[in-house]
């Protein structure tokens, strides 16, 4: 550990990086007395994170000593579900692990699956020792698109990579697109940017079917229908070009497939989107001339709208937005979607997919774990799953459909290990469980999406418990499956070091936390954006070689919004405030002020099924229903209900959550979940 910060009597302070999944990426200072973390706080001297932090983190010692924590590991002695464990030591726990692991892995060891997601975005203790451990055994490969990849994607196919401006030139733009994302309660750092250009005489806008935090403090929120943001953009497109709003010197130079993309976009005037998007058409011509006339004009975009059947088209449309008006020549125009693309990460040299030695095990999507995991063996599937390793992830909380997960995970015939904090939902149907360190406890290295900087985490205190780290439960366990690759003995500091290899300064990071990338302030000022091409792609040749359209498009849901009349409310699921994803939602003080689980239904919607205010509420379709409170609401639009989530299903009124009736359908790029693509019905409980 370092040497303390202060000596000022008060303990000794401990720079680290918050590790969850949210763009700000901050960093911490952990304040600890007599080997106990008393407080957390965001690092003043970090220019993103400038001190502050969001309630969640500000919370972390809370979560960290919470007298629920796993401290021991446990193996299973009632019915999967039933969350009755006993504890054993660590021994007999890697032994069982491994003898059960080991004749799987000699019939077909993708057999055996890994689940992980984000549970921490740190590029050691996610994936650092674990991919190394699956690639030596050989196991499926999975497909980590519950998030991102759809917006990720259309980004590659435009831009060329997940890049864009720099967060803090937001602070001198003139108009801002808050686009599909509830900043006050998800990027808390940029809107502190947002606030400041505010101050100095900005116009922010905010389009989001929910009348979120941030639509209120904006100066207009366009509340449109889930899924229908490509419409939206093409409108604007086409006002644009109708108006002669455009950089014509811009787009010769440093665009691709123009002429395309204008005959495409001439095909939505603003009547047929104010259609489509449910938005009054005087709306869209408003903002169409905002944007085409106002500079710098900046587009904050969030994976709030990317996660329906059109995700990826729809962000591969918005995305060309800023080169038809030259908004990228200043640094405080263009769009900012993710940074992450910036980030020289060296992923071979840490997961070293070597190991696989010419092996190509199948890949399951993460998204159809509920699908996947009742299916039989076949040719085209492969051999059943047998095995499943979670770590970083809640599925039976998070992954859609969860009815399916449930009877997935509660197969006897399933051995499922769980690396946790808590005893969630998922650690309900293992049988053995591992307790995890927090970020508190170990080392790691962080790269942002929301930010340019590479931040260190260093250990602030010993580890609670029993608690170990995700890699050394991976090294242990590469020990017992007789794996001696030298690259298992790799400590992690050694693992913190190989993550950026020279293209960053590891003793700068020792020595103040953080270190930023050597970026451009308006980095496609004069184009140069990572493509084939250089340019920004409208038409996009790889994906026509795809048999897809080479151009962005409006792609309906694949339940859209009145196409169901036993179905008739569209439902996104957004996070409640107080939560992450399915973390915190069992931290108390959390909860306390989240309450319970909520369901948003506007009065129009609400009045002729007879549902009150705070009314218990079935919610379903033809996959499954979920019960909890009407809370009659304006942040809900006509036609629309908000289920905010993610909570554990074992809090909720009849042991469900909101995802008991999402979709395990993909998105049009990134093979991404659908969340806010769902038809419901709603009625008041008796």
């Amino acid at each position: 550990m370092q040497p303390p910060i202060n000596a000022n009597g008060q303990g000794s302070t401990v720079r680290g990086a918050c590790p969850h999944d949210c763009p700000d990426t901050c960093a911490l200072l952990t304040t600890v007395q007599d080997g106990r973390a008393i407080r957390v706080q965001g690092n003043p001297a970090h220019r993103h994170t400038d001190g502050a932090l969001c309630t969640k983190v500000s919370r972390y010692t809370e979560r960290s000593y919470h007298p629920d924590r796993i401290l021991t590991p446990l193996r299973r002695t009632g019915p999967k579900g039933s969350g009755q464990f006993t504890p054993v030591s660590w021994d007999e726990a890697l032994d069982e692990i491994a003898s059960r692991l080991k004749p799987i892995a000699a019939r077909d060891p993708q057999a055996i699956l890994p689940y992980s997601y984000a549970g921490t975005m740190g590029l050691v203790q996610s994936e650092g020792m674990a991919a190394r451990f699956f690639h030596r055994l050989g196991a499926s490969h999975l497909e980590r698109t519950i998030c991102a990849t759809a917006g990720g994607e259309g980004l590659v196919h435009t831009l060329g990579g997940k890049v864009g401006m720099k967060v803090e030139h937001f602070a001198e733009s003139k108009l801002i697109l808050i686009w599909g994302s509830n900043s006050i309660g998800s990027n808390l750092h940029f809107w502190r940017v947002a606030q400041q250009a505010k101050r100095d005489g900005a116009r922010l806008v905010c389009i989001d079917p929910r009348r979120t935090e941030t639509a209120d403090k904006c100066h207009e929120h366009i509340a449109l229908l889930p899924g229908t943001d490509a419409a939206l953009a093409l409108a604007l497109m086409h006002e644009l070009i109708v108006n002669d709003w455009l950089d014509h010197d811009y787009i010769a130079r440093h665009t691709l497939g123009w002429e395309r993309l204008r005959e495409r976009a001439l095909q939505w005037p603003p009547e047929r989107a104010a259609q489509v998007c449910g938005v009054p058409v005087e709306q869209i011509r408003r903002l169409a001339r905002d944007y085409g006339t106002t500079k710098p004009a900046a587009i904050r975009l969030n994976y709030g709208m990317q996660r329906v059947r059109g995700g990826g088209n729809a962000v591969r449309a918005i995305a060309c937005l800023p080169a038809l008006v030259g908004a990228w020549r200043d640094r405080a125009g263009g769009l900012l979607l993710s940074a992450s693309g910036f980030f020289p990460i060296r992923r071979q040299a840490l997961h070293r997919p070597d190991l696989l030695a010419g092996r190509t095990p199948r890949t399951i999507n993460m998204v159809t774990i509920g699908d996947d995991l009742l299916r039989e063996a076949s040719p085209t599937f492969g051999p059943k799953i047998e095995a499943l390793i979670v770590y970083d992830s809640n599925p039976v909380a998070v992954a859609p459909e969860s009815g399916k997960v449930v009877q997935g995970f509660a197969r006897e015939d399933l051995f499922t290990v769980v690396l946790e904090h808590f005893q969630t939902d998922t650690a309900d149907y293992a049988d053995i469980i591992l307790p995890a360190t927090t970020q508190l406890e170990h080392w790691d290295i962080h790269a942002s999406y929301g930010h340019t900087d590479v931040l260190l985490n260093r250990p602030a205190i010993a580890p609670v418990g029993q608690a170990r780290p995700n890699t050394e439960v991976f090294r242990a366990l590469a020990a017992r499956m007789g794996f001696d690759d030298p690259c298992f003995a790799d400590d992690d500091l050694s693992l913190c070091r190989s993550a950026f290899g020279d293209a960053v300064d590891f003793e700068q990071l020792l020595d103040q936390g953080y270190a930023t990338l050597p970026i451009p302030d308006a980095p496609f000022a004069d184009g140069g954006f990572p493509t084939a091409s250089g340019k920004c792609e409208f038409f996009s040749e790889r994906l026509a070689r795809q048999g897809m359209d080479g151009l962005p498009d409006h792609l309906p849901n694949h339940e859209p919004a009145g196409s169901d009349p036993r179905h008739p409310l569209a439902m996104i699921s957004p996070p409640a405030r107080n939560f992450l994803n399915s973390s915190f939602v069992n931290v108390k003080s959390l909860r306390d002020i989240e309450g319970e689980p909520l369901l948003e239904i506007h009065a129009h919607d609400a009045q002729p099924r007879g549902i009150a205010d705070g009314q218990l509420v079935r919610v379903f379709n033809d996959r499954g229903e979920y019960r909890c409170k009407a809370r009659i609401s304006e942040r809900a639009r006509p036609g629309v209900v908000n289920g905010l989530g993610i909570w554990w299903r074992k809090l909720g009124p009849s042991g469900t959550n909101v995802n008991e009736v999402t979709s395990q359908r993909l998105t049009d790029l990134g093979n991404g979940p659908v969340f806010y693509d769902c038809l419901v019905e709603v009625s008041a409980c008796a």
